[in-house]
């Protein structure tokens, strides 16, 4: 088998939402792989700078793009400056997200629609707008960022899990659609990850901490650099009969029922 399965060398690559978290951790992979990464944010411009600042510190050729995921408008012009400025989107990553953790019962329906506007309506509006030069050229890769909410419930969640359940119905959708252009739509399903936003909870002892170590057969947290492979497989040519899945990234939690707090 021939690595060149899984070059993405010279691939223009969109990563939304990628100043930071997993999806800087994916966007790096597919940098150090080789291509060439467009990074999105919406807060503001000095993110995206400080951001950029890290991926050329690390060699890695990126641009940075300001715009709203949310926005059909925002996004058209972004793509068209893209595609002017640097290149073809070869790959689009749809990662940016938000969580609001409240119960039903007590969430407010601005806020239930916000979680479905960013984490399942930019997902369409994004890969739609970018998929039609895709199939001008008769090929193109889409990875929607899902979650282990894609299959599961949860406590406090139910926004998100709403939007990434629906993800992924939507990833299987656009595969069915758009296979025969061979353009390749998959998902990524992160676990629970090592990052900034965990810190405060990756402690021994804290009840969620100890709740994760035991409910994943792997016995830790994933590390972010653990998801580029995922992403580098789904972008590559590795995976160009692969359309419609959803690659759970989770140290085998969605495999088990769990075990005894107990057991060892």
């Amino acid at each position: 088998m021939s690595v060149e399965l899984f070059n993405v060398k010279g691939k223009v690559a969109l990563v939304t939402g990628s100043t930071h978290g997993l999806g800087m951790a994916m966007a790096k992979g597919l940098g150090l792989a080789g291509a060439t990464i467009i990074v999105n944010g919406n807060s503001s411009q000095e993110k995206i700078d400080n951001a950029l600042k890290i991926y050329k510190g690390e060699g890695i050729n990126a641009f940075g793009y300001k715009f709203n995921v949310t926005i059909e408008a925002d996004v058209i012009e972004a793509i068209s400056k893209i595609e002017t400025e640097v290149g073809p989107i070869d790959i689009l990553i749809n990662n940016a997200g938000i969580i609001k953790r409240t119960p039903l019962l007590d969430m407010e329906v601005t806020d239930f629609k916000e979680v479905i506007d960013i984490d399942l309506v930019s997902p369409f509006i994004v890969s739609k707008h970018v998929v039609k030069n895709m199939v001008k050229r008769q090929q193109g890769k889409v990875i929607n960022i899902c979650s282990m909410m894609s299959e599961l419930g949860r406590n406090n969640v139910g926004a998100y899990a709403a939007a990434k359940g629906g993800l992924k119905m939507l990833t299987q959708n656009m595969a069915t659609e758009w296979a025969k252009y061979n353009i390749q739509v998959n998902g990524i399903g992160p676990g629970y990850f090592a990052t900034s936003q965990t810190e405060p909870i990756r402690v021994d002892g804290h009840p969620f901490n100890d709740f994760i170590i035991n409910r994943t057969p792997a016995a830790k947290w994933g590390d972010p650099d653990d998801l580029a492979g995922a992403a580098i497989f789904l972008s590559s040519k590795a995976s160009d009969f692969v359309n419609g899945h959803v690659l759970y990234v989770d140290g085998g939690i969605l495999a088990t029922i769990g075990k005894p707090t107990n057991e060892d």
